[in-house]
């Protein structure tokens, strides 16, 4: 048997309709780690369905308590073949966002996994149970084909990704002898179009804070104050566009990247950009000027206002604003520390006079830190090779996806080179209602990850180049 045999294998597993099966019991566990009353499903998921299909192939599982009491259970599966071997991290999650009942096309169920065409609807069928079923399919696949894996595996399926990965890191340093691999291969977030396979080595980072403005207490008559008493909504809007241009370009230095590196300039060279049918269409002038759409979003900084809110909106009334606040993002490269950007927006304002304008954080937001492998390390060519030779064209390799992952707690506190392999677009429609994915890619996704793992097994691997 060999490595056509095993791709063979899984396009049969798929074709005749088991993997879609398998899918649809996973689907069916309404997961979702953002409400407190669906809590027992993320036990369900790990205790009733991944467990039990990692045990039938062999893995040893063990479910642990989160560190962080808000924070769902976490599963560790291995299977150990011997000494010498690589070894390979895979991670998924299994928490999904909110099911939104009653809001879904055609009066369809998030929690009943449906076919139209060539799209597969339920609530994770693109984040994550698809994408981490189809590396589980790809692993049972190689050691039915070949009798065993001829490497080492873990697997770490997490349940509060879609709430922060609350308690991961602690979690993960803790138990870090259980993960530590030779690499990560982990699958998570969209392809940079339908029909390009893709490799992504790390994330943009991301945090959220507020911009605020408090100058008296109550509103006050907009006819008779109006001209005399400062707005706090027009402060805050000309506050805003003094660090963010009205074409979206970021003015605070300290808020940009250092550079742009020639290897990944070389690396998004032609990249496409295309979300696939009803994504939006991209606006040519926006952003960073001088830079190509792919390096905008892989290898620059993003400003974005999230929320705005100043007086009532729901009751509007005619008096002179007395406070305001924006909800605010950075999307920042990994050369850049997060730590220095409020600093920096706070030293901005008082430079432009706007010291009534509050910055900061609260519980509610968060940060995750930016993170990022060169796509000439030798974990990124070997598995774009393999990604090559089992779908005959080269994979589009990203430095680093546009969104957000806990890529770091892999990179940094495991300590390992990462490599994520999505089997997802970008118009998915993840975390709204009419979630999916596509077939042609979860086929696709298949073949892309039997082939690796089963090279993996073949004593080609650059070991210990972490």
């Amino acid at each position: 048997m060999n490595r056509e045999d095993a791709i063979a294998g899984i396009e049969k597993y798929f074709d005749q309709g088991l993997f879609y099966n398998d899918l649809a019991r996973r689907i069916a566990i309404p997961s979702t780690s953002q409400d407190a009353d669906k809590r027992p499903a993320l036990y369900d998921y790990l205790e009733k369905e991944i467990g039990p299909s990692l045990q039938k192939i062999g893995y040893q599982t063990s479910i642990f308590e989160n560190p962080d009491p808000n924070g769902g259970p976490l599963l560790i599966a291995e299977r150990h073949e011997g000494e010498g071997l690589p070894t390979v991290l895979t991670y998924g999650h299994g928490d999904v966002v909110r099911g939104h009942e009653g809001k879904w096309r055609d009066g369809r169920s998030p929690w009943v996994l449906e076919k139209e065409g060539d799209r597969w609807y339920g609530r994770g069928t693109a984040d994550n149970k698809g994408q981490h079923s189809i590396n589980m399919a790809a692993l049972a696949q190689v050691i039915e084909t070949r009798g065993h894996l001829g490497f080492n595996s873990r697997i770490l399926i997490e349940t509060s990704e879609e709430t922060g990965s609350s308690g991961l890191r602690e979690f993960c340093a803790s138990h870090r002898g259980a993960l530590t691999a030779d690499v990560l291969l982990g699958s998570d977030g969209p392809r940079v179009s339908p029909d390009a396979p893709t490799l992504f080595m790390g994330t943009r980072g991301a945090i959220n804070f507020k911009l605020s403005i408090n100058l008296r207490d109550g509103g006050h008559h907009s006819g008779n104050w109006g001209g005399l008493l400062s707005s706090a909504s027009i402060r805050l809007a000309n506050a805003i566009s003094s660090i963010v241009d009205k074409k979206g370009r970021i003015l605070i230095d300290e808020l940009k990247p250092a550079e742009i590196l020639a290897s990944v300039r070389k690396a998004l060279k032609n990249c496409p950009i295309d979300g696939g049918d009803n994504a939006p269409e991209i606006d040519p002038d926006w952003g960073e000027p001088g830079l190509s759409p792919a390096e905008k979003v892989f290898a620059w900084n993003s400003f974005e206002v999230l929320a705005m809110q100043a007086g009532d909106p729901q009751k509007v009334v005619n008096a002179v604003p007395p406070n305001a606040t924006a909800w605010c993002q950075i999307r920042f490269t990994a050369d850049r520390d997060p730590n220095t950007f409020l600093p920096a927006i706070r030293k901005h304002l008082d430079k432009q006079g706007f010291n009534d304008i509050m910055v900061g954080q609260d519980g509610n937001d968060f940060m995750m830190q930016a993170t990022r492998l060169l796509p000439d390390h030798p974990w990124v060519k070997w598995a774009a090779a393999s990604v090559e030779t089992t779908l005959k064209k080269a994979p589009v390799l990203l430095p680093n996806l546009g969104g957000s992952l806990p890529n770091d707690v892999f990179s940094d506190v495991i300590g390992m080179p990462t490599i994520w392999i999505p089997h997802s677009y970008a118009a998915c429609s993840q975390h709204a209602p009419n979630e999916h994915v596509l077939a042609s890619i979860m086929r696709e996704g298949l073949q892309i990850m039997t082939g690796l793992f089963w090279d993996m097994g073949s004593g080609t691997t650059p070991q210990n180049t972490n």
